[in-house]
């Protein structure tokens, strides 16, 4: 399936291309891995590594915009949690979890974001660290690297790099992914433990579409250098909403919504794999992709998901534009659960007993099945208000 609202804004959702352009490469110790995992750079074979890459992508965006009409810098700060947490959240679906070293790249174009932008990214990495250090996850800040490079950026992008070495046994291997588990959601909206506001569960994937959807063409004037050159500007800003609006059903504005911190599930995670090591067939960070993101993982599964979280506000109001199809919509977004654990149906019990000590709130929202379709891979199946919609592994053709 082609996502439209994506393509036509010069986004990919499914990054197809970016999978056919790294199929030949080498995938390291563990094929099929969330994450490429390589041997211990030490040297001991009962140990491996992981050096993995994300960022806060388009989200950076709407901290441009929040910041132009505020003033204030602040707006930036939130960038670095989401650029740290896409790389400890993945880290953690191949059963990383502590000691990890960050590096951090910030492009900007100086004469848009300045020092004091700059300053707010920079401060905001500090205080990710710290918070992650207060719930006993070590992060070594590495250095990084800030560019001046206004010939190739608009604004600013935010993104880290990760390392992490850590004992082969811990590994998950999605391989064990069988008919018959249960599918876990942990909760990206709401408000859970260490959390000072209610988060509006978006990460940080779809803001492309998210903000194209849902701010209003004011923007699209005001402020050009905010979306891509390359665009049609006709499809820029197409939405009801100013920054400021509140966000029905929400605490939050509609840009606070948008600018929502990444949640990091690596707190409850390191508990339960302390707790029930290698009871965890697998762990699927559901962000590029969204709810399809599953499809990669396993052998010859369809995966049932009948049972999702009602969607959150700022998902439902991207839902009430009618801009973007209800397939293509759980496809670009997380719709209310980032992080899913897959798991024998009799682990779920004490599974959701510890996320309930975090105060998050999670769902059993589908199970496996074998796939017994024609096609060779892995079939998602999304049952939600009354639709079914189909997924298939990369290269099936996609159901009519």
């Amino acid at each position: 399936m082609s996502s439209q609202f994506y393509k036509s804004r010069g986004v990919s959702a499914t990054k197809d291309d970016v999978h056919r352009a790294i199929y030949s490469q080498d995938q390291g110790l563990l094929p099929g891995a969330f994450c490429k995992i390589l041997p211990d750079p030490a040297g001991l074979s009962d140990w491996c590594m992981s050096f993995h890459a994300d960022g806060a992508g388009t989200k950076s965006s709407v901290a441009y915009l929040m910041y132009r009409e505020t003033g204030n810098p602040a707006w930036f700060a939130g960038l670095a949690q989401d650029a740290v947490v896409m790389n400890t959240d993945d880290l953690a679906c191949v059963g990383a979890y502590d000691q990890f070293y960050l590096s951090n790249t910030i492009g900007r174009n100086a004469q848009r974001v300045d020092g004091d932008c700059l300053s707010a990214i920079i401060h905001g990495y500090d205080r990710i660290v710290e918070q992650f250090q207060d719930q006993g996850i070590t992060i070594s800040m590495t250095g990084g690297e800030t560019a001046d490079v206004g010939d190739l950026v608009q604004t600013v992008i935010c993104d880290a790099s990760m390392f992490v070495r850590f004992p082969r046994c811990q590994l998950i291997d999605p391989s064990r992914i069988a008919p018959g588990m249960a599918i876990i959601g942990l909760a990206s909206f709401g408000r859970m433990n260490g959390e000072v506001k209610e988060n509006s569960g978006i990460g940080s994937n779809g803001l492309t579409a998210a903000r194209h959807l849902l701010l209003h063409p004011d923007y699209r004037t005001r402020y050009p250098e905010s979306y891509s050159s390359s665009m049609d500007p006709m499809l820029a800003y197409c939405g009801n909403w100013h920054l400021t609006d509140p966000l029905p059903g929400s605490e939050l504005s509609v840009g606070e919504a948008l600018l929502s911190p990444t949640r990091s599930f690596l707190p409850v995670i390191k508990t339960i794999l302390k707790a029930m090591p290698l009871s965890i067939a697998a762990l699927i960070h559901c962000t590029g992709g969204g709810q399809a993101k599953c499809r990669d993982f396993g052998h010859q599964i369809r995966y049932v998901k009948d049972n999702l979280f009602p969607a959150p506000p700022l998902f439902e109001a991207l839902r009430e534009t009618g801009q973007i199809d209800e397939k293509e919509l759980y496809q670009v977004f997380n719709m209310g659960h980032r992080m899913e654990l897959v798991c024998q149906p009799e682990e779920v019990d004490r599974i959701r007993s510890i996320c309930g000590t975090f105060e998050l709130e999670t769902r059993v929202i589908g199970y496996t099945e074998a796939n017994t379709s024609a096609f060779e891979g892995n079939e998602v199946i999304i049952k939600d208000r009354g639709q079914t919609h189909e997924y298939r592994s990369r290269g099936a053709a996609e159901p009519a």
